[in-house]
């Protein structure tokens, strides 16, 4: 898997200053190189590269730090029905209900609508076509893309990386 950050460092887009750890870049509309206009979003929590390597597993980095994206029907979190809540797993911020999870066939857990103040979007141009990424707010972790063939309420599905997230069950 080759993310979007590793093509643009090969291809001499970023300076390693852009990489630091904590402030991810917010695409030009006209290309993928940073723009003064388009100024990088610092984050609640922050961390190393080092210490975001030891905090979580291999795939979760590439997800979470590098915008991967993992194997459709790959995560466990897909199938999973129980009443509660998946959080990030980089920084555990809680970011969606499972009372707004639903199945949308695609192959990773989607939901309608996350927890109030819990993601921020930014437009995505990688592989020329326009989405909106979605983004843990506290630690600016890639949690995946939301579209606009939902169910309702909101006709959203927040399309996420299972890998992203964590899933604690509501108490019986």
């Amino acid at each position: 898997m080759f993310s979007r950050r590793q093509f643009l460092l090969t291809s001499g887009g970023l300076g390693a200053a852009a990489l630091v750890i904590g402030v991810l870049p917010k695409f030009s509309v006209s290309s993928a190189l940073i723009s003064d206009a388009d100024a990088a979003q610092v984050f609640e929590v922050t961390h190393t590269d080092s210490e975001w390597h030891t905090r979580l597993s291999a795939e979760q980095y590439e997800i979470l730090r590098e915008e991967g994206t993992e194997r459709a029907y790959s995560s466990p979190l897909n199938n999973e029905h129980r009443a509660g809540t998946f959080s990030c797993a980089g920084c555990d911020l809680a970011l969606f209900s499972s009372d707004t999870k639903f199945d949308s066939h695609t192959g990773w857990p989607s939901f309608w609508a996350p927890l109030d103040k819990a993601v921020a979007t930014r437009q995505d141009r990688s592989f020329g076509v326009l989405r909106e990424e979605v983004h843990c707010r506290r630690c600016g972790g890639h949690l995946g893309h939301v579209f606009d063939d939902g169910p309702k309420p909101t006709g959203l599905r927040y399309c996420m990386n299972g890998l992203a997230m964590t899933f604690e069950p509501q108490a019986a």
